[in-house]
Parts: C-alpha cells; structure tokens; sequence
C-alpha cells in the first residue's frame, strides 16, 4: 500500500504579505505550489489542508463596506465561503500540474465542519483579532449593538476578537478517510474547518469562533493516522535562537526537547510556536514523526534529506 500523509500548506503558499490581493496572484502561487506537489504523488496518497486567514479578513472588509446594503455574514459562513474558493482554487492548481506532468490521479476539495466544545474556555476569553480596523466610536457602537468582544490592536485602531478553541473531532473524517485510501488528493480543513457545536440529539450547529489551522491538521493527521505530518512554511528547517547571531539548525528534535524549547519561549506564539504544538501532538498520539519545512523542499524532506523531524523521545 501506498503511504499516506497530511500536507499543510502555508499562507505563503497562497499569498504573501506584500503581494497584492488578487484572484491572479493566489492562482500564480498555487501553481507554483503544486508543481512542488505533484512531483511526489506518485509515491504517496495525500491530504492537503490550508490557511484562510487573509482571505477571510478580506471577505469581512468588503463586507464591512457594503453593509448598508448587504447585511455581512457570520464568521462560520465566511469560513465556508473562503474554504470553498480556496479549495477550488487549491483543486485546479493541481489538476493542471498533474496534466503537465502527465500523471492521473483525481482531486477533492471538502468543505469540512470541526467539532469544538462549548465549554471551551476560549469562548469566554476570545483572543483571535479578524476583520477591518475601526476607531473607538465604531467599535464601541458595535460592542454595544452586535455583542462583539472589541480590542484594541497595536495602536492601528479595534478590531473584533473571537474564540480560537481546541478542535475536537471532524464531521466528514470518514469521507476523507474513504477519498484518501482510494488516491483522491484531497483538500481539506481549510483555514482550520467550520467550528461547529454538536447537540446531544446529534445536530450540529456553525458557532462564530476561528480554530487554529495547525491544530486542526494535526487532528485530521492524528484521526487519518497518516505514516507523516508534513507542515509546510517559510524556512527550510527550524532553528533555535532564530535571527541572533547563535542561530542554530535543528534536524532532529525530540518531543521532550521540544517542549523544554517552548517553555523557553524559543518558538513564538505568532509563527513557529503553534507548528510545534501540532507536530508534537500528533508524534506524542501515534509514535510517528513530524516535518517541517519550506514548500521548495518538500520532496527532500519526503526522502529526510531536508527538513526538520520532530521525533518521539
């Protein structure tokens, strides 16, 4: 049998933070992305998972203008919206990078819902900034009308906070399941999935809160039980003491030694900090290993020629 594995790709991948935010840039990037992925498929049944972040803090933008006459939409249906373009666009890069490269294989973008607690304690201490920038006037109207949480942003104005709680299940992990064993490359839980509260009479329910797209992929890896979680960003390996004159090149890190570096603030809550967590997760769950590395070494990685390899231990 064919190994299986968990790519998440990263917002670079997609859209880098000085580009502009066009429809032509995301597809000239996608493009790129895939041509690095596809070179692998052959070897490997694969689960591509994604970022939305920009793309849905864009959506509420644009709708924050229009909202004279388009009242805007919860944050789970924006979630959906930019899943479903993404995936699409995600979908075509890779069908047309597997014509030119003349390989067969079918592809799957899934709109997927993630099961959160309602319980959750982040839902009473939301930390996670989206949308557009308002000034106090505003955003005091829309705490007062729309029982938004309000918090000022590094003094660039208020912007709305929400909950980012833990993922806890997904909804469509058998559909995914049955798509991947048969060769479908598949995209899936975009942007971290569609929070979704699941009552006790089994319903489910869209709740307006952003799950962390790293934890989400290294649920879908723990539950597909993937042979490798490969997460996907923008640096070859990770390193310790990243930028400072003692930088240091990590290939191997055990998950002990991982967790005495996060404790020592090595790995930032705001870039490398959450990648660890989710590759630390899914080694401690299932004795596999982790890589993290850049999209152009990907298929080195594959071959543990490059990359970073979290490790049980």
């Amino acid at each position: 049998m064919k190994k299986s594995a968990v790519i998440a790709i990263g917002g670079n991948a997609i859209q880098g933070p000085k580009e502009l935010q066009t429809a032509e840039v995301m597809r000239k990037n996608l493009n790129s992305t895939a041509r690095y992925l596809v070179q692998m498929l052959d070897d490997i049944n694969v689960v591509i998972t994604h970022g939305n972040g920009p793309q849905v803090g864009n959506l509420m933008v644009q709708q924050d203008r229009a909202k004279e006459l388009i009242p805007p939409l919860p944050l789970d249906l924006n979630d959906a919206y930019t899943q479903g373009m993404l995936g699409y666009l995600i979908v075509e890069a890779m069908e047309n990078q597997l014509l030119n490269y003349n390989l067969k294989r079918q592809c799957a973008a899934i709109v997927t819902q993630v099961v959160v607690d309602p319980k959750d304690k982040a839902f009473q201490n939301p930390t996670k900034p989206v949308g557009p920038f308002y000034d106090a006037k505003e955003a005091e109207q829309l705490a007062r009308e729309k029982g938004w949480k309000m918090k000022e942003d590094a003094g660039r104005g208020y912007r709305r906070v929400v909950p980012s709680p833990e993922p806890l299940d997904i909804v469509e992990k058998d559909l995914i399941r049955e798509l991947m064993e048969k060769g479908v490359l598949t995209v899936a839980v975009g942007g971290g999935g569609i929070p979704v509260l699941k009552e006790k009479d089994g319903t489910i329910k869209g709740v307006e809160a952003v799950i962390d797209k790293d934890r989400a992929s290294s649920l879908l890896a723990k539950i597909l039980d993937v042979d490798i979680f490969m997460i996907l960003t923008g640096v070859d390996e990770v390193y310790l003491n990243y930028r400072k004159s003692d930088q240091k090149m990590l290939k191997e890190l055990k998950v002990s030694e991982a967790k005495t570096y996060m404790n020592g603030n090595q790995f930032p809550s705001g870039s490398m900090g959450p990648k660890i967590e989710a590759a630390i997760s899914f080694v401690e769950k299932t004795g596999r290993q982790c890589v993290i590395t850049s999209l152009e070494k990907v298929s080195e990685a594959m071959e543990g020629k490059a990359g970073t390899f979290v490790i049980p231990g």
